[in-house]
Parts: structure tokens; C-alpha cells; sequence
């Protein structure tokens, strides 16, 4: 395997020092970028293009043509794992994604077994395995998968952005149920990270996305627990090199503390979450990753370049901070603003680094 020539991400992410501050950005590969677009077209659909390792091994790396990003994402989606299950993902247009077969009963339920990454899921790690070749050491690959609250959402529900009604009767009213739900997901994402690590990703990210919609003794019970328990079983080196964990709870800026103890090197933040005060309640424990509002993208760059100080002067001097966005990148940004974000956080960012 080459040798990585850009380690600055992996740096950060464990708290040493850096040059500067990094970057890379949620959803970097995807529709504001025409060539992805042109890409997606020729697979025939989104979940066609996640299938393709060859295909996504492409558009993982379009970004990384434009802008000089200092992570690749593996191009995947986080609704792999119930997808292997047989719970039969599909997209519809303009809905985003939906189940054909939800979990509504349970025999169902109690049928759901733990995931072999490398036979129902060899299309991503045999992805992470033709980046990682494609990339040959410019900068490190990040794996990732959803946290399983996250999943368990979409797998009773039948797809995202609800109330999590189905969610929530369950988790209360049948906890063994949901219990059940959440220990086969858990030991799947284990199972499935580990799997990306071996492929050679060089760090892995949990993306509990729905986190935010339950009361705080639930986030423990339900969302914290299982995502202290995948860091505990996750691999953590790999010839030597530290494998770094970043969990990202959307809305979850209430629970830092909680959070910081999982076992994860970094933390995600999302923009409605002070990165100033954020860096002052985890102290040293964990870096933080985030957090400018995707929406700031669709400005210009004299207003990026405001809001990327802004950010930088929060988080302050030292180590331990990844520049991204709060949330994805929204699909009608202009190219040319990502350009100008990347490039402003590598200039203003080296004055908060006094050595690296």
C-alpha cells in the first residue's frame, strides 16, 4: 500500500499538531459537481452508481480533481446494511430513500441476522480496496456507515425525515423488539466497518443522523450505548497506524459530554452548535469536526471567507480540528464556492498553528 503523503486529517483527528487546519466536506461527491452528475446518468441510478466499485471508485475521486481536499469519502449510502438484510432499498425521485419491506411484525424482527460484509457487502469494500489503489497515498480514505438508532429509523419506518413515531412506540412499548433491532445493526456495523478498515480505509465515521430526535435518557439508551459499543469494537491499528473514530450526531450538541465517551478520537458537530463552547465542555478528550451551515455555500466567496474566520477564531489556537460543514452539501452549490471554502480554511487556518 502507498504511503500517504497527506496525513494532515488523520493528525487532527487524533489531536497532534498540524500545518493547518484540514478539510474535507460531507457529501463532497455528489450533485453540485456536473461530472458526478454525468456519472450517476451513465450507472442508471443512484444505488446502481453505489454498486459499481468501479463507478464509485470515480466519483470518490472527482472532487479530489477540483479541490485540494485533504480526505477522500468512500461513495457509498449509510442504508447498506438493511439493504443487505433484504429489507429491499429503492429510491424514489424527489423522496430520497425508502423500504419495501419495513419491520412491521415480529417474526420479522427476530429473522434479522448480522451482516458478512465481504459476501453481502463486497461491492463497498471491494470499492474502498479500488480507491485506495486509485488514490495511491495523495490523501487518506475515510469509511463509514450509519449509527444503528439511525438505521433502526429507516428499517420500521420505511424511510427518513418522519416524526419516528413507529420508532418511538416500539422503543418504549416493546424494548425487547428494538432491543433485538438494535443489537443485530450494532454487530453489523462492527462487523462491516471492520470490514471497510481491512479494505483499507484509514479512518471510519458514524453517521447517527437521526440521533437528534429523541430525549436525552433515550440518546443514551438508544443511540449512545451502541455507538460506545461499536468504538470498543472497532480495529484500531493497521501496520502500525491508528485507526481514528468520528461520530456525528445530527442535533446531538446537547450531549458532547456523553458523546466524548464513547471511545471515538473525534466528534462531528452540526451548525445550530457553538464550536467555541463545544471545545470548552470536551476539553482534551476528542478533536471536533464541523461545522459551517451548508447554506453559507450558496452565498459568494467574500461572505465563505467571513464565515470560515469566524469559525477558525471559535475553535481557536492549537490542534484537534477538522474543517467541514454541519450537514452535506447542498446540490445547488456553485463548484466554484467549494473552491473558494477549501482554499480560505488553508490560508487562514495556518496562524492558529504555531507548529506542525
Amino acid at each position: 500500500m502507498a504511503e500517504l503523503q497527506n496525513d494532515v486529517f488523520l493528525r487532527a483527528l487524533l489531536r497532534q499538531p498540524t500545518p493547518y487546519t484540514p478539510i474535507w466536506i460531507m457529501r463532497q461527491a455528489g450533485r453540485y459537481l456536473p461530472e458526478y452528475n454525468k456519472t450517476r446518468s451513465q450507472a442508471g441510478s443512484f444505488l446502481k452508481l453505489c454498486k459499481n466499485p468501479e463507478l464509485a471508485t470515480e466519483v470518490t475521486l472527482q472532487p479530489l480533481a477540483r479541490f485540494n481536499l485533504d480526505a477522500a469519502i468512500l461513495f457509498s449510502d449509510i442504508l447498506t446494511i438493511p439493504d443487505a438484510m433484504g429489507l429491499g432499498l429503492y429510491f424514489a425521485d424527489g423522496e430520497g430513500p425508502q423500504f419495501e419491506r419495513p419491520l412491521r411484525d415480529e417474526k420479522q424482527i427476530q429473522s434479522l441476522s448480522v451482516i458478512e460484509p465481504e459476501e453481502q457487502l463486497k461491492y463497498v469494500t471491494d470499492a474502498v480496496r479500488s480507491i485506495k489503489q486509485a488514490l495511491n497515498g495523495r490523501v487518506p480514505l475515510i469509511g463509514f456507515s450509519g449509527s444503528p438508532f439511525t438505521l433502526a429509523c429507516y428499517m420500521i419506518e420505511g424511510k427518513g425525515g418522519t416524526e419516528f413515531h413507529r420508532v418511538k412506540k416500539m422503543a418504549y412499548e416493546r424494548p425487547d423488539l428494538f432491543g433485538k433491532i438494535l443489537e443485530v445493526t450494532s454487530a453489523s456495523v462492527i462487523a462491516y466497518l471492520n470490514g471497510q478498515i481491512q479494505a483499507g480505509a484509514d479512518a471510519v465515521m458514524i453517521f447517527d443522523t437521526w440521533g437528534g430526535a429523541l430525549t436525552p435518557s433515550a440518546f443514551k439508551r438508544f443511540s449512545q450505548n451502541n455507538l460506545k459499543q461499536i468504538c470498543t469494537g472497532l480495529i484500531r491499528e493497521v501496520n502500525g497506524r491508528v485507526i481514528p473514530r468520528v461520530v456525528f450526531t445530527k442535533g446531538g450538541g446537547q450531549w458532547l459530554e456523553g458523546l466524548s465517551e464513547t471511545g471515538a478520537d473525534a466528534l462531528g458537530l452540526d451548525w445550530s452548535t457553538d464550536i467555541a463552547t463545544a471545545r470548552m465542555r470536551v476539553g482534551d478528550r476528542v478533536a471536533l469536526q464541523g461545522n459551517m451551515d451548508p447554506a453559507i455555500l450558496l452565498t459568494n466567496p467574500e461572505v465563505i471567507q467571513k464565515e470560515v474566520g469566524e469559525i477558525l477564531a471559535g475553535y481557536g489556537e492549537g490542534f484537534g480540528h477538522v474543517f467541514n460543514l454541519g450537514h452535506g452539501v447542498n446540490q445547488f452549490t456553485p463548484p466554484e464556492n467549494v473552491h473558494a471554502l477549501v482554499e480560505a480554511v488553508h490560508e487562514q487556518s495556518r496562524g492558529y498553528h504555531a507548529a506542525g
